[in-house]
């Protein structure tokens, strides 16, 4: 089935990261807000990142958002799925995210498991955009990671937040 993105970037002057996932799932669509799936651990993850109580409702995630200075998208902006599964990916029109970098403050770019950044590096990277950092993905389908282990990979998140730039001169 085509699935096109309906729901536009989370981003404002302040930004100054960007978190970027494939598209987004089924019950996402369903709520037009991203990480909707009651068992994706997006929120949870970065609640614990940033010391804060996890956003419930798409206006307290939107509020967390910009006021951390995350900006939140997806690197497809349509493309054929089978359901919510990203092996299923096909036929895939990007979003415009290098004309996102070009208009925001946005200076690091991370991607939300490995079908985000394979589509990243193929069509933003490789077009000339910025390298990103490829992080474990938060979705239910990733078993193999822990809530625990999540955290810890996605530390890197909230040292970028509260150190902007440390790890850019080491």
């Amino acid at each position: 089935m085509r699935v096109e993105h309906t729901f536009g970037p989370v981003w404002n002057a302040d930004s100054r990261i960007l978190i970027l996932g494939s598209i987004p799932s089924v019950k996402s669509r369903e709520q037009g807000f991203y990480y909707g799936h009651p068992r994706n651990r997006f929120w949870k993850v970065l609640a614990a990142v940033t010391g804060e109580e996890e956003p419930q409702t798409v206006p307290q995630k939107k509020e967390f958002l910009l006021r951390w200075g995350i900006a939140l998208w997806d690197v497809i902006a349509s493309c054929e799925i089978e359901g919510s599964s990203d092996s299923s990916i096909r036929d895939v029109t990007p979003n415009d995210i290098r004309g996102l970098l070009e208009k925001s403050g946005i200076r690091k770019v991370y991607v939300n498991g490995s079908k985000a950044g394979q589509l990243y590096r193929r069509y933003i990277e490789a077009n000339g955009g910025p390298g990103a950092v490829c992080l474990p993905s938060t979705s239910p389908a990733n078993a193999a990671w822990s809530l625990e282990r999540l955290i810890q990979a996605w530390k890197v998140i909230g040292q970028e937040l509260q150190f902007p730039g440390l790890y850019d001169r080491i």
